[in-house]
């Protein structure tokens, strides 16, 4: 993957601010009583707790006016209770909205993954894997976070504040007044902040994108990188992707910086405004002590929530943002796919391309007006160097992508209907849970007959039947680990209940190496009778027991015909690749 083409990636798309509003609504709306309930026990809890000011006010004009000790006993109980009451509400309200921001959290989950796994290959591989599973782990784990911590404390601390000037317009208007005195400085900051942190953020996450893609490509393709030197250029690309996202989250935290110094500044104005104005109150005769002491009590009660609230800023802008990279998915995947066309009956069914080509980006084309007819239920394999265009050809095929140029028809069916045609690859996942529960997601309904069928046929019967639990072992990740041998078997086991008219492997043996390589041809073998095959061949093996093999070069159909008949040609494609990889088999020898 160059660095131009990585550029040059069209980018999963990003919701409007509109959109993600919405989006929210959409949400909280099931949850209706479960958010007023919530808001009103925390409404309850911190109305409670503006008592301590007054309170702790009325201690210090007691002992102003020399009131003996036991005249303190009264108030310092009733603190004490409201303390208890106010620490009881405070936690029953946080962990309704906890409550809340869980189950939308759940439900947001659920939808985006619901959407993420009908996006075409063709849109998920334009924008690179690295842009989706960036959105899955980090955006997803940026989201639950102001979820699980951000929403409970924001929606305290605006109702602390709330009630807390309230209590100081109770005690006098003019403490609350010069309270406000802060919010000119706050209100600034906040808006500076907000118009310079979203698109610092947003440009962060396009970054981790970029850099989770560069990774993914350079150690996915590290055999190759390795054999043609181009190591130190991979890990060139992976230092400059890293580093700009180091830099972009360095711009954050100074963003950060900045918003917390100025918001020190508003604390010591205001809190200088209400001690001043106590004093003049005080000296004036229009306010006790004990007021005065209670007016700064609740100025300096807000500190904690008015930083924590306008703090969390930073978090809802990135959890916004994260939103909406989601939502942006979420959305993308409502467009209604067209209806699919009724699968073929037939076991096996014709495949016609005529003048397909094929281009990842424009003007570089990797398929040139290719024409090729594989009769209903014939085996073709499918040979060429390494970039002459076989997996491209095959992922057209099987669906995953369109031709740029030309048609595509699997017995009158476009490919991507996803019954018609199946495509099996070297990288086999595994899926966590059970092996019986990993084949019926070929087919869910499929009986333990039918799997055991299924896996007999593949010759796979024997060694599922001896593990721990048979066929309900748990594999995949954590559970009992599979050889890639018996991982492609079960991926052919599935090709065999899914029961596709048209099977494409594309190198699907390639990774088994010498001893498991036979084996898995036959299995292949078995679960492609009756099947029209396209076979991507690593091994020629597999080319020379086809009914015919196609040669590729540069995009193009060069060569086609049974093997004995282009092996047997002096100055053939073929006939040279199979010298080649004959010297190599009696080299091993």
């Amino acid at each position: 993957m160059t660095a131009v083409a990585q550029e040059e990636r069209e980018l999963l798309p990003r919701a409007s601010g509109a959109r993600v509003r919405a989006t929210v609504g959409e949400l909280l709306r099931p949850h209706r009583g479960l958010l007023v309930a919530g808001f009103g026990i925390l409404v309850a809890s911190t109305a409670i707790g503006l008592l301590i000011a007054p309170l702790l006010g009325y201690v210090v004009d007691l002992v102003v006016d020399g009131r003996p000790p036991d005249a303190i006993t009264t108030p310092v109980v009733l603190l004490v209770a409201v303390a208890v009451a106010q620490g009881m509400t405070g936690a029953a309200g946080v962990s309704l909205i906890a409550r809340l921001g869980e189950g939308v959290l759940a439900t947001l989950r659920e939808r985006f993954v619901e959407r993420a796994v009908h996006l075409p290959l063709e849109r998920v591989e334009a924008a690179g894997s690295g842009d989706l599973s960036s959105r899955v782990t980090n955006d997803v784990s940026v989201i639950a976070e102001a979820v699980r911590r951000a929403l409970p404390e924001l929606a305290r601390s605006a109702l602390t504040i709330v009630l807390t000037l309230v209590g100081l317009a109770v005690l006098d208007w003019r403490f609350m007044l010069a309270a406000l005195l802060a919010a000119p400085i706050q209100i600034n900051t906040v808006r500076w902040y907000l118009r310079n942190a979203p698109q610092v953020y947003t440009a962060h996450r396009v970054a981790v994108g970029a850099q989770q893609q560069q990774l993914l490509d350079t150690v996915g393709g590290a055999g190759t990188v390795r054999a043609l030197g181009l190591a130190d250029e991979h890990v060139a690309r992976v230092t400059r992707r890293s580093l700009s996202a180091v830099d972009l989250a360095l711009r954050g935290i100074r963003l950060l910086t900045r918003f917390y110094a100025r918001l020190n500044l508003a604390e010591y104005i205001g809190l200088t405004a209400v001690l001043v104005t106590g004093f003049l109150l005080v000296r004036g005769g229009h306010a006790s002590i004990g007021t005065a002491t209670a007016a700064a009590l609740y100025f300096h009660s807000l500190f904690t929530p008015l930083n924590l609230a306008l703090g969390l800023v930073d978090d809802a802008q990135s959890a916004l943002v994260s939103l909406a990279r989601l939502v942006g998915v979420t959305d993308l995947a409502h467009e209604a796919p067209a209806a699919a066309p009724a699968r073929p009956e037939s076991a096996g069914v014709p495949v016609k391309l005529a003048g397909v080509g094929h281009a990842y980006r424009p003007g570089h084309p990797v398929l040139h007006g290719v024409d090729l007819e594989i009769a209903a239920g014939e085996r073709v394999a499918l040979v060429g160097a390494s970039g002459a265009g076989k997996t491209t050809l095959a992922k057209l095929i099987a669906g995953v992508h369109r031709p740029t140029a030309g048609s595509i028809s699997l017995g009158g069916v476009e490919p991507g209907d996803g019954r018609t045609a199946a495509l099996i690859t070297q990288e086999v996942h595994v899926f966590a849970g059970t092996l019986a529960d990993d084949l019926r997601l070929a087919r869910p309904d499929a009986t333990d007959e039918e799997l055991s069928a299924a896996l007999d046929r593949v010759g796979a019967l024997d060694w599922v039947r001896a593990l721990p639990e048979g066929p309900r072992t748990v594999v995949g990740e954590g559970g009992h680990r599979l050889t890639v041998a018996q991982a492609q078997q079960l991926a052919l086991a599935r090709l065999v209940l899914a029961d596709p008219p048209v099977a494409v492997l594309d190198e699907a043996t390639a990774e088994a190496g010498s001893a498991g390589a036979r084996e898995l041809e036959l299995a292949a073998d078995r679960a492609l009778a009756g099947r029209t095959a396209l076979i991507v061949a690593h091994r020629l093996t597999q080319a020379a027991a086809a009914d015919r093999v196609v040669v590729l070069d540069a995009g193009r159909v060069v060569e086609s015909g049974a093997h004995d008949e282009l092996a047997a040609r002096p100055d053939g494609r073929y006939a040279a690749l199979w010298r080649a990889w004959s010297d190599t088999r009696r080299d091993e020898g």
